[in-house]
């Protein structure tokens, strides 16, 4: 954001400086395992901050579009609670973190349930239970749930969508194990091609950043002002992000940033300061656990240099605000 006499905020001066920081990091590689994702650019990179008050900061790509992949699962989550609210939900998905890849072909032992929304077989049945007579119509809905929280129109990828749906067989085979006991019924093949298509939406940085404030604004868009989720739903969701949200290093994660968060195969991640911004970060370079190194860095120095930690009770959030409004 840049003030009326033309000169940076300082808290755009400090996204600057984290930006240029680490786009000279080079670690980690991009996602191969579908063909389409081995194509990105491993030198992009941007940074967005957006305010539940409307404000924006942002630097680098922040008008790429990518693929939002395993970012879209939380608010595909929220949309399975709203058509059915959490009881339900419940049912059919359970809340316990995992040890396992996000891609792993396991259950709950005592519930048959997948373990969590934010890993595949969960994001699956929490994608099989929006409601809609016909594909098409289901497809709509979560278009115009997403198209809500960015405030645009929103589109699929369809090379991204059909290598997916061809390289897809872990996934069927979750749908099939899910279908033996009951968490899905058995419209499989409609179930995956939208989860498919729920995973090659294209985004941008800017959108993450959105998305993130309006969870962080009680579900309300803080540019259009329109209600994407209802509130009610927002510690659901924002409690899925803090323990599950970042594949295998959601704990480490939890520890060292302190904030709920979900990651993607893209090189995408979002993260949410409750009645106070929502983060975006791209870039497409993962560690080995399939988080953005550089995204990760990112929120890390954030996190610490304002006292964003959940649990933080440091006076760095006063300085955080103190900087936006300056």
């Amino acid at each position: 954001m840049i003030n009326h006499s033309g000169v940076p905020s300082p808290f755009q001066s400090f996204l600057n400086d984290l930006h240029f920081k680490y786009k000279s990091l080079h670690d980690g590689a991009v996602a191969n395992y579908i063909p389409e994702l081995a194509k990105v650019d491993p030198n992009l990179f941007s940074i967005c901050v957006i305010t539940v008050d409307g404000q924006v900061y942002e630097v680098g790509d922040y008008n790429q579009l990518f693929t939002i992949q395993s970012i879209s699962k939380v608010f595909v989550h929220g949309l399975a609670l709203k058509d059915h609210g959490r009881d339900y939900v419940l049912t059919k998905v359970g809340v316990e973190p995992t040890g396992d890849a996000f891609n792993a072909i396991i259950l709950d032992e005592r519930s048959n349930r997948p373990l969590n929304p934010m890993v595949n077989a969960g994001a699956i049945a929490t994608t099989s239970l929006i409601k809609g007579s016909r594909p098409t119509e289901r497809l709509n809905r979560m278009l115009n749930m997403f198209q809500r929280y960015i405030g645009r129109d929103i589109f699929v990828d369809i090379s991204v969508f059909m290598s997916e749906r061809t390289t897809g067989h872990r996934n069927r085979a979750m749908a099939h194990l899910m279908l033996n006991f009951g968490m899905i019924d058995e419209k499989i093949d409609e179930a995956l091609d939208l989860y498919f298509q729920q995973c090659s939406l294209m985004v941008n940085c800017r959108d993450l950043a959105l998305m993130a404030a309006t969870l962080a604004n009680k579900g309300t868009n803080p540019i259009t002002g329109e209600q994407a989720v209802e509130s009610c739903y927002i510690k659901d969701i924002l409690s899925m992000m803090y323990t599950c949200g970042m594949y295998n290093f959601a704990g480490e994660w939890a520890y060292k940033i302190g904030l709920p968060a979900k990651s993607g195969v893209c090189g995408g991640i979002i993260a949410v300061v409750r009645n106070q911004i929502g983060i975006g970060v791209f870039s497409p370079l993962l560690d080995s656990l399939g988080d953005s190194v550089r995204g990760v860095k990112v929120c890390e120095e954030l996190s610490q240099q304002f006292g964003l930690h959940l649990f933080d009770s440091s006076m760095g959030s006063c300085r955080f605000l103190d900087m936006l409004s300056t």
